[in-house]
C-alpha cells in the first residue's frame, strides 16, 4: 500500500514540476516581450518588428492559460497532499487567480475592436496592476518549484534539487531587467564612441518653432476642462528635429491649388476649437481633450480637389509613418489638423508642432508630425495597416 501511494506521489510531483516549468516559461517570455513592447527605445529600434513581438506576446499570452486546466486535473489529489498547509493552499488560489485575470484582461486588450475603450482601459488597468505586482510572486512560485519537490512524510515524491532557486531567480530577472531597461543606454554610449555622434537626447524635446501659436479664447483655459488622463508616446522612428529652416506643410497631388506654407505662414491660418476623446489601441484613453486647429476638410477645400481623387496619403516628418483616409472620411467635422492641446502647442512626443487628429478613429490613423498631405487615386495602407491593423480604425 505504501508502495502504491509513493509510486502516486512521485507521479504527481512529476506532473506539478511539468505544470509549473511550463508556467514559468510562458511567463518569463511574456514579461520580457511585454517590457520590449512598452520601451521607447526598443520601439524605435526595433520598428515593424514590433507587430511581429506583439503577435508573440498575444500568442505567448493565449497559451499561459494552459497550466491551468492542466493543474486542475490534479488539484483534487494536490489539495489532500497539502491538508492543514494553510499559507500553501492560499498560495495555489492567489496564484490561479493571478494568472486567470491576467489571461483575461490580456484577451480584452487583444480583442480592442470588439469591447471598446471603456473596457479596454479598465482591462489595461488590471493588466498593468498584475505585471508589476503579480508578475514577480507567479514567477517566484513557478520557478522556485521546478524540481524542487522532496520527501513529504506521507507521500513519497520526487527528490531533486532545485532548478531555480532563490539566488538563481533573483539573478534572472535582474539580469533581464537590466537587459532590457539599461540596454538602451548601453546602445547610445556605442554609438557615440563608434560615430562620434551624441545620441543623448534621441528622444529629447527637439523642437522649437518661432512664433508660438497663440490660443483662442476656448483654448485658453480649455473648454474641455483640461485633458482627463495620460498619453503615452509611441514611436516607430525617431522623433523628428524641426526649425523655422526646415519645416514646412505641404498639399500637393491631385488638387486644384497645390500650396506649401513655412511656420509662419501655417500658424497664421484660421483655427477653430472641438473638444474629443482620444483612443489608442493599446487599451488607454484621454478623455476631454481641448484641440485647436484647422478642419481637414477646410484645408482641401481651399486646394480643390481633382475628380480623380480618391484617397488622402498622409505623410509624417520622420520619413517613415504614413496612413491615408477616404474623401467621405475627411468630410468629418472632428477631422482637425491641431497645433494646439489643451491652450498649449502640442509637444514633440506627442505628435507636434503639428499632427492629425480623428477622435472617431484609433489613434494610430492620427499621424504625428504630420507635414504633407498628398491626393491620390489609388488606395494607400499606411504604416500599421500594413502590420495587420485595421485600415478603418473606427472606435465601436
Amino acid at each position: 500500500m505504501s508502495n502504491i501511494r509513493g509510486d502516486g506521489g512521485r507521479r504527481l510531483g512529476k506532473r506539478l514540476v511539468s505544470i509549473h516549468a511550463w508556467n514559468a516559461m510562458f511567463v518569463l517570455l511574456l514579461a520580457l516581450s511585454g517590457l520590449v513592447l512598452s520601451s521607447t527605445f526598443w520601439r524605435e529600434a526595433l520598428g515593424g518588428t514590433l507587430a511581429w513581438i506583439k503577435w508573440f506576446h498575444i500568442i505567448m499570452g493565449l497559451a499561459s492559460i494552459v497550466p491551468v486546466p492542466a493543474y486542475l486535473q490534479q488539484v483534487s489529489k494536490h489539495w489532500k497532499q497539502l491538508h492543514g498547509k494553510f499559507p500553501q493552499q492560499l498560495n495555489i488560489i492567489l496564484t490561479l487567480l493571478l494568472l486567470v485575470s491576467w489571461f483575461i484582461s490580456g484577451v480584452l486588450l487583444w480583442r480592442f475592436n470588439a469591447v471598446g475603450p471603456a473596457v479596454t482601459n479598465a482591462a489595461l488597468l488590471v493588466h498593468d496592476v498584475l505585471t508589476w505586482i503579480g508578475l514577480p510572486y507567479i514567477l517566484y512560485h513557478s520557478l522556485t518549484r521546478v524540481g524542487r519537490r522532496k520527501e513529504d512524510g506521507r507521500i513519497s515524491v520526487i527528490n531533486t534539487k532545485a532548478i531555480y532557486t532563490r539566488k538563481a531567480f533573483i539573478r534572472t530577472i535582474i539580469g533581464a531587467s537590466l537587459t532590457i531597461s539599461l540596454g538602451p543606454t548601453l546602445i547610445k554610449w556605442l554609438a557615440k564612441n563608434g560615430t562620434g555622434k551624441d545620441l543623448s537626447s534621441i528622444n529629447k524635446p527637439v523642437n522649437n518653432l518661432l512664433p508660438a501659436p497663440q490660443p483662442l479664447v476656448d483654448s485658453n483655459p480649455p473648454i474641455g476642462g483640461g485633458a482627463d488622463g495620460s498619453f503615452r508616446s509611441y514611436t516607430v522612428a525617431k522623433i523628428p528635429s524641426f526649425t523655422n529652416a526646415n519645416w514646412s506643410f505641404k498639399i500637393d497631388g491631385l488638387v486644384d491649388h497645390p500650396v506649401t506654407w513655412n511656420w509662419e505662414q501655417f500658424v497664421a491660418l484660421k483655427r477653430s476649437v472641438q473638444v474629443s476623446d482620444f483612443h489608442c489601441v493599446t487599451g488607454w484613453s484621454v478623455y476631454g481633450n481641448t484641440w485647436e486647429g484647422i478642419p481637414l476638410k477646410t484645408l482641401l477645400e481651399e486646394s480643390g480637389v481633382q475628380p480623380p481623387a480618391k484617397v488622402v496619403k498622409l505623410y509624417s516628418g520622420d520619413g517613415v509613418y504614413t496612413d491615408s483616409l477616404t474623401l467621405e472620411q475627411v468630410k468629418l467635422d472632428e477631422v482637425m489638423v491641431a497645433v494646439m492641446h489643451d491652450g498649449k502647442p502640442i509637444p514633440d512626443e506627442l505628435g507636434g508642432p503639428v499632427r492629425l487628429i480623428i477622435p472617431k478613429m484609433y489613434a494610430y490613423k492620427s499621424v504625428k508630425w504630420l507635414n504633407r498631405i498628398e491626393l491620390i487615386e489609388e488606395n494607400h495602407i499606411g504604416y500599421w495597416g500594413q502590420r495587420g491593423y485595421e485600415n478603418d480604425a473606427w472606435v465601436k
